[in-house]
């Protein structure tokens, strides 16, 4: 009948159907570090064991503070029934007694509340950690976007040097054709323009080497493709680079710091808890005593532990009081370490960015100018080809070093980020 798709056709392009999502996902993957942000976040290995070890943690708090199990003893006596003229027996009934004991520990007041609570900063630690992974991830993403970016860049331009020579080659074949230049002049063109071709190898591999370096941190197979990266992310204006307000954003924001502060108070609970285990624990029950098929009698017991183990409690607590300090101090030297790195930071990217400045406002026209002036000169016979090469070159440089400034602004911008914990 009309209408009507084939079963193997309609299964093939239901299997289209469905794949065309990750086909067009990993199409675009490359284009932009934000896409590259997103596939990691979402799969990621080690974000996701992080993850999964802080939500662990999280289902450590409950437990922490609960009760502990009761306990349930059952004491047979007289299981001989001496006395009488039965034989010995282990049935309850049937012995000279039985007694269930019901017993529930007890911890002296207030020692739930502090596992608790050190079970929640734990947590908390673990949550903390998780972002110092994610920003860390984060951070060697986006240097790792801008390395790939520029080497494209370079790409660009080296193959725009090799078309120019060629240009350069024909004027040179020309003037040599007619006697106004040298023969060496058409033999240094053609050194010129395989030495560039030699650059553009490394550049070709070095390509190769950080598209693998970017799979790798996506947790992707080394041989994946990506794509043509299309644009860096802006660097925020000088301005909102300032240095007291990102220290209060770090000091506020820093996963790691975060991370030290929770471990403070984990530590501080566990030290308040070591103090509390000078009051005893303890053990209330109940218990029914059984006669043959009838209880009838009924006890109740109260059991504590008694501290005296003076001197080890006081080193315990002396070891608390001074995890606590070591947690303290700890933090103090993180942050002592992150302010700093931001502090490079900060300058290197506004060295980065004067020097772009310089290269794009100065230099590069200038070279420019210069490359245009050499290259009539040299046509009508003013200017020799060594100058000629010579302003090539400074062209050259100039735009290299724009893309290389604006690949070191990418790069310390990430290590900024990274050290705030949030994006700029």
């Amino acid at each position: 009948m009309r209408g009507i798709i084939p079963a193997p056709a309609l299964v093939l392009l239901l299997a289209f159907g469905a794949s065309t999502p990750v086909l067009s996902q990993e199409a675009v993957l490359g284009k932009s570090v934000e896409g590259l942000l997103a596939y990691a976040k979402e799969k990621n290995p080690e974000y996701a064991a992080m993850r999964l070890e802080a939500e662990a943690a999280r289902e450590r708090v409950y437990p922490a503070g609960a009760l502990p199990d009761p306990v349930l003893r059952t004491e047979l006596q007289n299981v001989t029934n001496f006395g009488s003229d039965a034989r010995p027996n282990v049935l309850p009934g049937r012995v000279g007694g039985t007694k269930y004991t019901l017993m529930q520990p007890l911890p002296f007041w207030g020692k739930r509340d502090l596992k608790r609570e050190a079970a929640e900063a734990e947590a908390d630690a673990a949550k903390g950690k998780v972002g110092v992974t994610w920003t860390e991830q984060a951070a060697q993403i986006k240097t790792a976007y801008a390395q790939y970016f520029a080497v494209a860049r370079l790409i660009q331009l080296d193959k725009e040097v090799i078309d120019l020579l060629d240009r350069i080659e024909k004027i040179t074949q020309v003037r040599y054709a007619g006697g106004l230049v040298p023969q060496q002049d058409a033999i240094r063109v053609q050194v010129e323009r395989t030495a560039m071709r030699n650059e553009l190898i490394q550049m070709e591999t070095e390509h190769h080497h950080t598209r693998v370096r970017v799979n790798a941190l996506l947790a992707r197979p080394a041989p994946s493709p990506l794509a043509d990266p299309e644009r860096l992310r802006p660097v925020p204006p000088a301005a909102k680079l300032d240095f007291v307000a990102l220290e209060n954003r770090l000091r506020g924001k820093n996963p790691q710091l975060f991370a030290d502060e929770a471990t403070i108070r984990a530590a501080e609970k566990n030290r308040d808890l070591t103090y509390r285990n000078r009051y005893p624990d303890f053990t209330v029950g109940v218990s029914p005593m059984q006669t043959g098929n009838r209880v009838n009698e009924w006890e109740l017991m109260v059991e504590l532990n008694i501290p005296l183990q003076q001197e080890s409690r006081r080193s315990q607590e002396r070891e608390a009081e001074k995890m606590t300090a070591a947690a303290r101090a700890r933090k103090e030297a993180t942050a002592n370490q992150l302010l700093a790195n931001l502090s490079e930071n900060l300058s290197a990217i506004d060295a980065a960015r004067r020097t772009e400045m310089l290269a794009q406002t100065s230099l590069l026209p200038q070279s420019e100018l210069t490359f245009q002036a050499a290259l009539t000169g040299y046509q009508t016979g003013k200017v020799d080809f060594a100058t000629l090469l010579d302003a090539q070159r400074q062209i050259l440089k100039a735009k290299q070093d724009i893309v290389k400034a604006q690949a070191e602004q990418q790069a310390r911008l990430a290590d900024i980020e990274r050290l705030i914990g949030e994006d700029l």
